[in-house]
Formats: C-alpha cells, structure tokens, sequence
C-alpha cells in the first residue's frame, strides 16, 4: 500500500512531534508499507535551517525504507510574531505545490497539523488525485495561536477560525492524541468524519535510550530540589512567566533549563541576568542526554500559556513518565495535559493563578518519601499506555480499512 505522509518536521528535527512523525513512517514501512514523505529541510527546534541544500530545490533521500522528498520554506528569524508565522506557512505551502502533479497517485495520505499549510496541500490532493486524507492533529493551530498571543486580531482569529475549519473538512478520517482536544474537534466536523483518538507514543529511538537508563523508582528527592525543563521554547508554554514565579520564591529548587525556540533566547538572557544560581540554561539535548538529565532531575516541569485549552498536549510528557520521572505541570486543570495529571496521578498540577506558591509546593512534594515513590510509580504505570507497536499496529490496521473503503 502506498501511503504519502505530509509534515513540516521530520527526522532530524526533534522536538514539536517530528520524532513522533519520523517514527510512524518508519513503523509503517517496517510493517510493508510504501512510505513517502514530503517535508521540508531540517530546522527546528532552533528556528534555523540546518542543511546547506538551496533554499527551494527539492531534495530526495531515503531513509530507513522510507522515501523522503523535502522541500524549501521561509524560515522566520522571529517565529512567534504573527505575520512571519504567516509567510513560513504561506512559504511552506507554495514549496510544497510544485510537487502536486509530481510522482505516483497514493493509496491514502495522512497529513500532521501542526501547520494549516500541510492540511491544505492534501485538500489539493485530494481534489486532484481523489486520494482519501487522514488528519492527524497534534495541534488545533487556530486555537492555539489566539491562547498563545501570536495573534492579537481578533479579525484574524475569525478568519482563521473559519479557514481551519474548511481545511480540516476536506479530510475524511480525523484523529488526534487526546480525549479533550477530540471533543474540540468534534465541535469543527462538518460531515461526521470518523474522529479516533491515538495518543504519541515513545518513539523507538527514544524507548531504547531509556531501556539502557537504569530504573528511578524508589529514589528519593535531593536537597536541593531539582526541577529540569527540556524541549521547545515558545509562546505557548509560557516558560519565562514560570521560572520568573519560581525565582520569586526563596525555596531550596535548582531548576535546569535545556531547549530551543523562539522564545528561547529571552528565556537564556532572563536567566542570566537575575544571577541566580538556582537557575541554568543549557542548550537543546540529544535523547540520550534527555533522558539522562531525567534521571538526575527530581521532578519534569512542564508548562502552558493559560487559554491553551484543547489546541494541544506537549509529546515531552511521553519521555517524562517513561523514566519515572514525576510531572510538575503549570497548565489550565481542565486542559489535555491537566486532566492527565489529575487522572493519572502523575505529579503536581497547577493552574496559573497558583504560580506564586508553586516552589514551595514543589519543595513539600519532596518532603513525602512515600507519596514521592508513589508518584514515581504511577509515572511508570501511565507509560504503558504509549507504547509504540501498539500505537503503530492500530494505526496500519485504521489505514487499510480506509483504504478498503475506497477501493471498494
């Protein structure tokens, strides 16, 4: 079966899902499939083209099975203002156009939104081809540049609002990672598309580095308490708002920062002049160097921009209770990321307005040797629940039945 998977992050992109992206097309193409890809040239998390190919050539290679056909793009200096976010997807798409009469017609092609560029590629696909189109949300983008502050136009919002919806009905299948962001979905469906829910999972790579780490549970907090942030640095986790609150407080913490972004240089230039100790920046880690700094952390900080609602749920969580590694998520409780935490019991959860006497709660959760190897233990059960064959297995098995439809 040949399948055309369209991304704007793909391997060796990290961070923002690419890890995941690159892990089912390789999955698939383990399991027989015929994977290709249209993506563009590494640039993220950093916001910085990281290949030295011409900017708007189109080049192919073929990893891991999988054909890889990778396309130029703009790529903003200032990724969280909204007009160059505007011309990167404006950019991405038209790159992307010169590709649509090019090649095999495909069995299905599934296409990963976090960009409404990607969505809008397959919507010509489809009116072109007539190939059946998976949509796969990772990010409500619409939703999440309004919560994020990237947008401050309320005209823009509508706009938006209504293109994202158009675009996402042109797909025939929808899925998405969460409970919650399905349910928000399910509000913008035109034609009652089937709408699965199929979290991310530990990608191969990544389960492998942290089957090589030793096991956590049963290891009690240092003094000082020792919180790691590790992943992107953008608008929307509000990352800046959280460490200035931690700083605030006299609490015994040592908070290390390791990422990318584009919000990451003010975040860098924050830490370094307040002179805290407490506070380090490094930069973006290597999965093994991820899951290493896991383990010598107490505690995984995870942070949201308050009104993010359904628009997403940070991948990063997945490595996290992976390790066993309790959570302490800033984040709207009734939120993908909130409810989990709550649900599962994964660590400490607040909400914004609670951020001022978040490190002395972080300093008490350590306190409680019990309730802490609890919560360890519980990070290691909930990560059962992302295993990657079983992601990958139900996957495969949704695309051939929406191919079977078609064909028949």
């Amino acid at each position: 079966m040949r399948l055309l998977v369209i991304t704007n992050l793909f391997h060796p992109d990290r961070g923002g899902g690419a890890s995941v992206f690159s892990d089912l097309c390789f999955g698939l193409a383990e399991r027989g499939w015929s994977v290709t890809v249209f993506t563009t040239h590494p640039y993220y998390p950093e916001w910085r083209r990281k290949s030295d190919a011409p900017v708007w050539r189109r080049q192919r290679e073929r990893l891991r099975g999988v054909d890889v056909v990778r396309h130029g793009l703009h790529v903003p200096a200032q990724p969280s203002k909204l007009i160059p976010r505007v011309l990167f997807e404006a950019s991405f798409l038209a790159s992307l156009a010169r590709s649509l009469f090019a090649g095999p017609r495909f069995d299905a092609v599934m296409v990963y939104c976090p960009t409404l560029s990607s969505v809008a590629f397959a919507a010509l696909r489809r009116w072109v081809w007539r190939e059946p189109v998976w949509l796969n949300v990772q990010d409500i983008p619409a939703d999440a540049a309004s919560a994020s502050g990237i947008s401050r136009s309320r005209l823009f919002d509508r706009v938006a609002q209504w293109g994202q919806r158009w675009l996402f009905n042109q797909a025939q299948v929808w899925s998405t990672i969460s409970p919650i962001m399905a349910r928000r979905l399910a509000e913008l469906r035109r034609r009652n598309q089937p709408l699965h829910v199929i979290p991310n999972w530990l990608n191969e790579s990544m389960a492998a580095a942290v089957e090589a780490s030793s096991a956590r549970v049963r290891r009690l907090p240092g003094a000082p308490f020792r919180l790691l942030y590790a992943g992107n640095i953008g608008k929307k986790q509000g990352l800046l708002d959280t460490l200035q609150a931690l700083q605030r407080s006299s609490a015994a913490i040592q908070v290390d920062v390791h990422g990318d972004g584009g919000e990451a240089a003010g975040v860098r230039a924050w830490i370094e002049s307040v002179g805290d100790a407490r506070f380090r920046f490094g930069p973006f880690l290597d999965e093994a160097g991820f899951v290493a700094a896991l383990h010598r952390a107490d505690a995984f900080l995870i942070s949201e921009r308050p009104g993010s609602g359904a628009s997403f749920i940070p991948s990063k969580l997945i490595p996290g209770i992976a390790t066993g590694t309790p959570i302490v998520a800033v984040c709207d409780g009734d939120g993908p990321l909130g409810v989990e935490m709550r649900d599962h019991r994964l660590g400490l959860v607040t909400d914004w307005s609670g951020l001022e006497g978040l490190a002395d709660r972080v300093v008490e959760l350590g306190r409680d040797g019990t309730g802490f190897i609890e919560l360890q233990r519980q990070c290691l059960e909930r990560a059962k629940a992302y295993h990657r064959r079983y992601a990958l297995d139900g996957i495969a098995a949704k695309l051939g039945e929406v191919i079977a439809g078609v064909r028949a």
